[in-house]
């Protein structure tokens, strides 16, 4: 793999939290993170589809997008109804791929699976700390962001976890 390949790659932990924090002006702040999270998951997967030639990186990118675009419409569905205003798509895709991984003497497969434990990490943080957040009927849709939170978090997890087996089975050089 070549380095203009490899510094393409996206970086989904530093889309989770800027294009978290660039949003930070709409309704919900646990919304636009979860959102641009998501968002940047589905990218750098896309990115490791195309990218890749291990099976175990194809199969993990593969469940990232199908599980990540059913949060992502779970959570625009509940930002809906609630009134909640949702990041714009194609301004968090636009963004998703103008953040650049910088890597050193990786390999993409390395790359993406280092990228997938950071993100879950920061993830998992986030909707952990929405989950035990008091929630009050005066925030727009409250308690059911709470309870999407906790909903979320086995899966993320999980995630990690197979996250973790990708990390060990492609060590950085």
């Amino acid at each position: 793999m070549d380095g203009f390949t490899l510094r393409h790659l996206t970086l989904a932990v530093a889309l989770s939290t800027s294009m978290g924090m660039a949003f930070a002006a709409t309704s919900n702040d646990f919304v636009d993170s979860a959102a641009a999270g998501g968002i940047a998951e589905i990218e750098t997967s896309r990115l490791a589809l195309e990218k890749s030639k291990s099976a175990d990186i194809k199969a993990f990118a593969n469940m990232m997008i199908t599980d990540h675009g059913k949060a992502n419409d779970e959570l625009a569905a509940l930002a809906k109804k609630n009134d909640i205003e949702v990041p714009d798509t194609t301004t968090l895709v636009k963004q998703a791929k103008e953040k650049i991984l910088e890597v050193r003497d990786e390999s993409f497969d390395a790359a993406y699976a280092n990228n997938q434990v950071k993100a879950h990490e920061d993830t998992i943080e986030l909707f952990k700390k929405e989950a035990n957040t008091v929630t009050d009927d005066k925030v727009k849709g409250g308690t059911e962001l709470k309870a999407f939170a906790q909903k979320m978090l086995p899966a993320l997890e999980k995630h990690l976890g197979m996250a973790k087996k990708l990390q060990a089975a492609h060590p950085s050089k």
